[in-house]
C-alpha cells in the first residue's frame, strides 16, 4: 500500500507513536500497529522509529498502512449546511447528532460520507481514507462550526495555527447549577481517564495542558447559560472541564447525571457558535458565528419561564 503523508495531531504530542497510530486507524488493533512499526512502516521526520516514540510539536510522519483494509467510505448525499467555502477550504455547520468521521459502528451516515458526495476527490488526504480533509472534530452530540481542508497545503496551515492556539473557538453552553465567579479560566490538564478508558478526565498523568475561558451570560433556577472559549482544544476539554468544576453540562450522560427534563436533549447542550482563523493561503483573517439551534433555545424558553414561575411566586 501506498504511504500516508501525516502532520501529527497538536492534541497528541507528547503521546506514543502506536497509541496516536490506532487513533488514526482505529480499525487496526494496537498489536497490529506495533508490530508494522517494528518492520520498518513509519517514520517520523524522515527517520524509522520504536513503537514507544514520543510524538513532538510538528513531526511529520510517514507510515505505511497495513494490508488489511477499513471499510470503503462512501460518498453519502446527506444535507450539508455550507457556511463558507472556496477552493481550499470549506466552513460546516454541523447538526446535533452527527458523527464526524467514519469509525467501527459509524461507518456512514458521518460528516466525512456527506463531504465525499459535496467535495469529491477535493478534500485533504492527510488524516487518511477515514477522515479525509478533517482538521479538526466536535463531538457527535456538539453541534456548530468546524472547518474542513480541501488539500494538503490548507491542511498544515490550519493545523499549525491549532497548534500555536491561534484559532478563535468560541462556544455557547448550559452548566448545572451556578459558577463561583461569573467569568474565569480553567487551567487544568486534561488526559484519559484510568478509570474509564473512553472517557477524559483532569489529572496529572499522561495529560496535556488545558485552558477554558468562561463568562455567565444568563442565570437560570437551576442552570446558567454561558460563553466559553478554547485556548486549547483537548478531547471533551468544556465537558471534562466544568464537570471538574462541579457544574457539567445540561444533559451530558458521560459527565453528569441528567435530569428527566435535560434527557430531551439528547446529549450535552453545547454548541460551537463562532470559530476564527486565518485563511491558509490569502493571510485574510477569516471569522463566522453559527446562531443557537432550536435544541439549545427551546432549552432555554423552557428555563427561563420557570425563572417567570419562580419570580411570581
Amino acid at each position: 500500500m501506498q504511504p500516508i503523508d501525516i502532520l501529527t495531531d497538536a492534541d497528541f504530542v507528547g503521546e506514543r507513536l502506536d497509541k496516536y497510530l490506532q487513533h488514526i486507524f482505529p480499525e487496526f488493533s494496537r498489536a497490529a500497529l506495533q508490530k508494522a512499526i517494528e518492520e520498518g512502516a513509519a517514520a517520523v521526520n524522515g527517520k524509522v522509529v520504536s513503537k514507544n516514540y514520543k510524538l513532538r510539536t510538528g513531526d511529520r510522519l510517514v507510515f505505511t498502512p497495513l494490508e488489511v483494509r477499513p471499510p470503503d467510505v462512501v460518498p453519502q448525499n446527506i444535507p450539508l449546511e455550507i457556511v463558507y467555502e472556496d477552493s481550499d477550504l470549506l466552513v460546516v455547520n454541523k447538526p446535533k447528532g452527527m458523527v464526524v468521521h467514519p469509525a467501527p459502528g459509524n461507518f456512514d451516515g458521518t460528516l466525512v460520507n456527506a463531504l465525499l458526495y459535496h467535495c469529491g476527490d477535493s478534500l485533504s488526504g492527510i488524516n487518511g481514507v477515514l477522515r479525509p480533509g478533517i482538521v479538526h472534530r466536535i463531538d457527535k452530540d456538539t453541534s456548530g462550526l468546524l472547518i474542513v481542508a480541501k488539500n494538503d497545503f490548507s491542511h498544515r496551515l490550519l493545523s499549525e495555527q491549532i497548534a500555536a492556539h491561534s484559532f478563535t473557538r468560541e462556544y455557547r453552553a448550559v452548566i448545572t447549577g451556578h459558577l463561583k465567579t461569573d467569568s474565569g479560566t480553567v487551567n487544568a490538564p486534561i488526559g484519559r481517564d484510568a478509570r474509564d478508558r473512553k472517557k477524559m478526565a483532569v489529572t496529572d498523568k499522561n495529560a496535556k495542558t488545558a485552558v477554558t475561558h468562561y463568562e455567565t451570560l444568563e442565570k437560570y433556577v437551576g442552570y446558567a447559560y454561558l460563553r466559553l472559549r478554547l485556548e486549547t482544544g483537548r478531547t471533551h476539554q468544556i465537558r471534562v472541564h466544568m464537570a471538574y468544576l462541579g457544574h457539567p453540562l445540561a444533559g451530558d450522560t458521560v459527565y453528569g447525571h441528567p435530569k428527566k427534563r435535560e434527557l430531551a436533549l439528547c446529549g450535552q447542550c453545547l454548541h460551537a457558535g463562532k470559530i476564527g482563523f486565518l485563511h491558509p493561503r490569502t493571510g485574510a483573517y477569516l471569522e463566522f458565528e453559527s446562531p443557537l439551534p432550536d435544541y439549545f433555545t427551546n432549552f432555554q424558553r423552557s428555563l427561563t419561564l420557570e425563572n417567570e414561575h419562580t419570580s411570581q411566586n
